[in-house]
């Protein structure tokens, strides 16, 4: 069955946990015809006497009160949203946007909509009326499940599709509550073939229009064996996620991979962040295993860290590379190592830091059991020690995306040459270590030398005025470009002359001649609602800007500081 064979692969992932050489010399991927991983797996653990008191999904609100489900009682009410949203004429392949925040909800209909074989559109409570006309009428979606509170976002998305609001009763839209008064048996319609589409993602669009990222009912589920792995997690674990709903990072961490290794999905949900109230909550709770994005961790080191009296033992970043200051600030407070990974949308973890194996700063790590990663030089295409970090095909890992929907043309361009071309840099040293450069699009030249601005945001991250960094080219007449560094100042710092100084005299004291910053700002950085920052903007300002902009502060402004 298709079943024991995703445990069995599973429990060898448990057992190999800190013997990452075993584990990615002989790890094979499960080889499932038929799966459907709601009913293979998790009503199948939900079914386990060890699991009938094991809390799968733990919430807990800002005013303190909190919610809690084991996995038998999210088993039986995904069954009864199934049954349900089936009576309203949700059918296997129909796409469904689901736009919830961190409320029960959202995993009943995730459970519910596999075990009937619905593509699910994951949306983000942030998004507005034009972004959701794009997914009803690119994502064809048939229906909306969506929170009462944003019902009135879907005033002017047209579309015929059916709408069903959570929350108060709102005219015109069906009420979930109806849903728990469903029955609480679920029978399928028929079997899931591996390769049925699960997921559609929007991309969050840092450098162009979002793309359709497909995957599957392995690719994501069993995928996510790999984060799994490098998270580190066991039966048992109280995993705590940082990641808002309707993005890919909330599904690996928030849905497949701590499910796969029976933990609890544990919530902390606020209205703005309070890294004080975070950390009681993390105590009271006992969360034994922590992510967050690079954000999330550079504002934490801003507060006392000691303040978390039992830290969490599996502590990990993702989302973009995290900077070696944040690292060796939370080892030092929490006596614990963050461990990188990397991966995307299109995939689950491929190259990460892995549990009981040494981690060297800067780098991300090496690459998952299962996952195939090659250099690639940009012009020549072969093999080098820097390149596109890619995915050998000939050894097609199944945590990959099936490709872009309706996109062919797209498709074969990603998976061109026989590998999945990621579009980020990378460096491996002799031990196949891999350290992040930045994405195809951001690295530039600056007197004929390479820049990654990674690099540079990592040295700026360790001054103290510094709270979050990116560095883009501004064209300059004799270097093509030198590196600006756009800078959101640390509490207590004035964006002053002064502060300008100290910062550009620190990159000059810690990069090389050829690196160093040349021209700073001090301003918000513009995200994409997923919080990545876009450097595309940033590049946009430099490449249109009529003279020098204001607030600029430039090298030459301080002549003590020139060689």
């Amino acid at each position: 069955m298709s079943s024991d064979a995703f445990r069995q692969a599973r429990d060898y992932l448990l057992a190999q946990r800190e013997d990452y050489d075993t584990a990615y010399r002989e790890f094979a991927w499960p080889e499932l015809g038929e799966f459907n991983w709601a009913l293979d797996w998790f009503d199948v653990i939900a079914r386990d006497p060890a699991n009938a008191q094991r809390y799968a999904l733990w919430i807990v609100e800002e005013d303190g009160s909190q919610g809690r489900w084991t996995f038998p009682e999210l088993s039986e009410r995904s069954n009864r949203v199934a049954n349900w949203l089936r009576g309203l004429g949700v059918r296997r392949g129909d796409r469904l946007i689901l736009m919830l925040g961190n409320q029960v909800e959202l995993w009943e209909t995730i459970l519910a909509s596999i075990k009937l074989g619905a593509v699910i559109i994951p949306a983000s409570t942030l998004l507005g009326p034009e972004d959701l006309r794009d997914r009803v009428d690119r994502g064809a979606a048939r229906h909306v499940v969506v929170r009462s509170a944003d019902v009135a976002t879907f005033a002017d998305v047209g579309g015929d599709y059916t709408r069903i609001a959570v929350g108060e009763a709102a005219q015109g839209w069906q009420s979930f509550a109806g849903a728990y008064s469903a029955g609480g048996e679920f029978a399928p319609d028929g079997v899931t073939a591996a390769t049925d589409p699960l997921l559609l993602y929007f991309t969050s669009g840092t450098t162009a229009k979002p793309k359709l990222v497909q995957h599957t009912h392995v690719s994501y589920p069993a995928g996510h064996l790999s984060t799994m792995y490098w998270i580190g997690l066991e039966p048992g674990d109280v995993h705590l996620n940082i990641s808002s709903p309707g993005w890919a990072k909330h599904a690996w961490s928030n849905v497949f991979a701590p499910w796969n290794a029976e933990a609890t999905v544990f919530l902390y949900n606020y209205a703005r962040f309070d890294a004080a109230a975070l950390m009681a909550q993390m105590d009271r709770c006992g969360v034994t295993s922590f992510c967050a994005p690079p954000t999330v961790w550079r504002m934490l080191i801003q507060a006392d860290l000691t303040a978390l009296k039992t830290p969490p033992r599996k502590v990990v970043g993702a989302g973009e590379p995290l900077n070696p200051e944040v690292i060796d600030q939370v080892a030092k407070a929490w006596g614990v190592t963050i461990r990188d990974g990397f991966g995307q949308t299109e995939s689950s973890v491929q190259i990460a830091n892995t549990p009981g194996q040494p981690v060297k700063s800067g780098s991300m790590g090496r690459p998952l059991p299962g996952f195939t990663v090659a250099l690639l030089d940009p012009v020549t295409g072969e093999r080098a020690t820097e390149g596109e970090i890619c995915l050998d095909l000939a050894h097609r890992p199944v945590g990959l995306m099936a490709g872009y929907a309706d996109d062919d043309e797209r498709t074969a361009r990603a998976f061109e040459g026989g590998f999945y071309h990621t579009g980020d840099v990378g460096s491996v040293d002799d031990d196949g270590y891999i350290t992040y450069v930045g994405r195809t699009d951001d690295v530039f030249k600056a007197s004929d030398y390479r820049i990654s601005p990674f690099e540079l945001e990592s040295v700026l991250l360790e001054h103290d005025a510094v709270a979050e960094a990116a560095v883009v080219p501004a064209p300059d007449p004799i270097r093509l470009n030198v590196p600006k560094a756009y800078v959101v100042l640390a509490a207590g710092h004035e964006p002053d002359a002064a502060t300008a100084r100290g910062i550009l005299e620190f990159c000059r004291e810690h990069l090389a001649p050829y690196k160093r910053i040349r021209r700073l700002q001090f301003t918000e950085l513009p995200k994409t609602i997923s919080g990545k920052i876009r450097r595309v903007e940033l590049r946009g300002r430099e490449e249109t800007a009529d003279g020098r902009p204001a607030g600029e502060f430039r090298e030459e402004d301080f002549p003590d500081l020139k060689s």
